[in-house]
């Protein structure tokens, strides 16, 4: 499941940079424009691989906290960090009753996990166990640099989209350096592109979570209490709204503002409901193994 969810990765964040280099094709009108925007995938990668953690902190206002104001929370951080063969994240505290957590940073060395104060005040310690291994598992799969990278691209492809909506209004310039000629290809990068970059986005983002539910799993081996916490995280997120940059939704374990119907497709995440069943099924196989152990044993022993 892992090796498929890694090609999945590659292969959509291979098309967001291809919508951006059509968009530097069209936005220029010939040849030189697949360079421009060459350049500008491999600039806005490189700035959200060194500077995403940066953003995404100052987007929930979270502030660097000491082991001496959350000693729980580091022993918790610090053992589930040993148990993922990881280096110990810096912590992070967001201002808000909203329960949620994330994390960022560009590689294991260089990470961040982020908790909210509401999500300190919720959870039992299982349950924030569970949260937590979740979040190192993004850490782990480097799911923080592919979701920086790639909200980085789809904005810029959105810009890209507003910038030849303007230029439209004057008679775009294609391909032959005519005015008015090639009303498609303009009209896909003003219109369908940045949909296309955002859907594209939001799979990506769909993807990274089912491994990080799994990877909490492996880590904690109680499956279950993940499943309480995304129950609780759910209800209470949408009586107390997360505020920040909603380009940075996709980062949060659960994003309060998750829709139902059409709108799903543009959901940063899986629905809780599909997250909570696997979880759970996972939480069976477990104890009917065990079961199967203990019937095993004494079998063994004699």
């Amino acid at each position: 499941m892992g090796g498929i969810n890694q090609i999945k990765t590659a292969a959509l964040l291979g098309l967001l940079s291809g919508l951006l280099v059509l968009g530097g094709y069209y936005l220029i009108g010939d040849e030189s424009g697949l360079y421009i925007g060459l350049a500008l995938a491999a600039f806005t990668s490189f700035g959200s691989w060194y500077s995403s953690d940066q953003a995404a902190l100052a987007s929930f206002r979270a502030r660097p906290i000491e082991r001496h104001e959350a000693p729980e929370l580091y022993d918790i951080v610090a053992s589930l960090s040993d148990r993922a063969g990881i280096p110990m994240p810096k912590l992070f505290v967001a201002p808000t009753k909203s329960p949620n957590a994330f994390a960022t940073g560009r590689d294991p060395d260089h990470a961040t996990v982020a908790v909210t104060e509401g999500i300190l005040e919720s959870l039992s310690r299982e349950e924030l166990e569970g949260v937590i291994a979740h979040e190192l598992t993004h850490i782990r799969n480097r799911d923080t640099l592919i979701q920086a990278v790639a909200g980085t691209v789809a904005g810029a492809i959105t810009f890209i989209g507003r910038i030849l909506t303007f230029g439209a209004l004057y008679g775009p310039v294609t391909r032959d350096r005519r005015q008015g000629a090639n009303p498609f290809g303009v009209l896909f990068l003003i219109v369908l592109a940045p949909i296309a970059a955002a859907l594209i986005q939001f799979a990506i983002s769909r993807t990274r979570e089912f491994s990080a539910d799994l990877g909490s799993a492996e880590i904690t081996g109680n499956p279950a209490a993940l499943a309480s916490a995304l129950e609780k995280l759910e209800a209470m997120g949408h009586q107390i709204p997360m505020n920040g940059n909603p380009a940075m939704s996709p980062l949060l374990i659960v994003n309060p503002l998750s829709t139902q119907g059409l709108q799903s497709l543009f959901r940063t995440h899986p629905s809780t409901e599909e997250r909570v069943r696997r979880l759970l099924e996972l939480a069976k196989e477990k104890q009917a193994a065990l079961k199967t152990a203990e019937k095993l044993l004494p079998l063994r022993q004699s």
